[in-house]
């Protein structure tokens, strides 16, 4: 039997699964297969198919199953749909799909997931497939999604930088086995990388250009990474050294998240704010060593900034709140839930700072009344999401305020609050799209 000469692309095909056998697929859905990739040669369909599903495509030319008598375009389109396992998957099922399933135009992306999958050898595979037309490189390829993909090693990662040039996007989270070296060859051979989340890889300490291409670049370059969007939480071991070297070298940056980065401190964030004036969303959650100082510094971002969550930094107080307030007026979404030190004069500030607010977490901050509630209602108006859970001096009082003047109001969390059921009613009369999030079983 004569067998086709490229990899065959079954490549998340569990080698020991029922109904898998002698390179044929089961009908089974890839939702259920969880076994190590396998990359294969494989004969051409058979001739003749028995399974009770498929028996159309036995029967003579002229009956050919409606989907057979697509045209190849529109075949392409369908694939275009189509997860890359599917895609995979489809490409074993004749020579016509064969074809059509390696298109160019589907394999702009590349996605992955599963925690037993051998995904080095998967990217391997498919890379040298894809550079069948073009040695060495993928041109086409501009977005790989391996997360929670745990055996993914430095070896995948530097398959991807060897072969990826025009790659812009990379998604590794949870890929805890991965170092900073191997993302260093990916942002160093790969200069179109916009969208890099390294989320949950507690081995990178650190974004920055390998020595050789440091040694490269032209002095107009500036030994620039071009990343916009950063995405480093549980990245627990990043220190303010590291975050100082990942400004100097990302310098449009335009999303930082640095979630539970429990290392850092207000001077990684004076570095930050030194190199990256850019920023527009930035989320420090978690990080305790942030305080007002912190917050001092992230104000320099002026009216560029949109998004911020220092939800739990207990070293928050109003003073921070009001650097914040009074210099990003065009802040939209605030999230301060466990910052303990935040009262009512805080809230006060920011409402008549920020008129523009759409959405605010002060959950667990029990200094925060119905006085702030107030100010809070009669200056932002375009209020969408509010947060109150736990906010012991929160009473039905207050959320009447709020409703009577936030009439767009979206989703109110109350949780854990001593707000009586006419307050709730009261909320749902006014706000007629709101969802409650409550604790009150005489409320539904």
């Amino acid at each position: 039997m004569r067998t086709l000469s490229t990899p065959s692309p079954a490549l998340i095909c569990p080698p020991n699964l029922p109904g898998f056998q002698n390179g044929r697929g089961s009908s089974t859905s890839s939702s259920s297969i969880t076994g190590e990739t396998v990359a294969m040669v494989h004969s051409p369909p058979p001739t003749r198919l028995t399974h009770p599903l498929i028996r159309l495509a036995s029967r003579p030319q002229k009956e050919q199953a409606s989907i057979e008598r697509l045209p190849d375009h529109a075949l392409v389109q369908v694939f275009s749909f189509l997860p890359t396992n599917q895609l995979c998957r489809c490409a074993r099922v004749c020579r016509r799909w064969y074809n059509l399933a390696w298109d160019p135009r589907l394999w702009r992306t590349i996605r992955l997931t599963g925690e037993t999958i051998n995904v080095d050898r998967a990217l391997k595979v498919l890379t040298r497939r894809l550079c069948q037309d073009t040695p060495n490189v993928c041109l086409m390829l501009e977005t790989v999604s391996v997360s929670g993909c745990r055996r993914l090693t430095d070896r995948g990662l530097y398959t991807i930088a060897q072969c990826c040039p025009e790659l812009r996007r990379l998604e590794v989270s949870g890929c805890y086995n991965i170092s900073n070296e191997a993302v260093f060859d990916v942002v160093s051979l790969c200069p179109n990388l916009e969208h890099l989340d390294v989320s949950g890889c507690s081995k990178v300490t650190c974004i920055s250009l390998t020595r050789e291409a440091s040694i490269k670049l032209s002095p107009l370059h500036g030994k620039q990474i071009s990343i916009r969007y950063l995405d480093m939480t549980d990245c627990f071991v990043l220190e303010d050294e590291g975050l100082h070297t990942i400004a100097a070298h990302c310098t449009q940056l335009t999303h930082l998240y640095l979630r539970r980065c429990v290392r850092l401190t207000d001077e990684g964030l004076r570095y930050l704010m030194i190199y990256c004036t850019s920023i527009k969303e930035l989320s420090v959650s978690d990080c305790r060593f942030v305080s007002d100082f912190g917050l001092r510094e992230i104000a320099k971002l002026e009216s560029r900034l949109r998004y911020l969550s220092i939800a739990h930094c207990g070293r928050v107080t109003d003073v921070g709140i009001r650097y914040v307030a009074k210099y990003c007026s065009k802040l939209r979404y605030l999230n301060a839930r466990g910052c303990e030190g935040i009262t009512d004069h805080g809230v006060e500030y920011l409402a008549k700072n920020c008129t523009k607010l759409k959405s605010l977490d002060i959950g667990k901050c029990p200094l925060v009344s119905d006085t702030g509630l107030e100010c809070l209602a009669l200056n932002c108006f375009n209020l969408k999401r509010l947060s109150l859970k736990s906010c012991e001096s929160i009473t039905g009082q207050g959320l009447q305020i709020v409703a009577a003047n936030c009439f767009d109001l979206q989703m109110l969390n109350v949780q854990d609050c001593e707000v009586s059921v006419e307050a709730l009613r009261f909320v749902k009369r006014h706000c007629k799209r709101c969802v409650i999030e409550h604790t009150n079983p005489a409320f539904f």
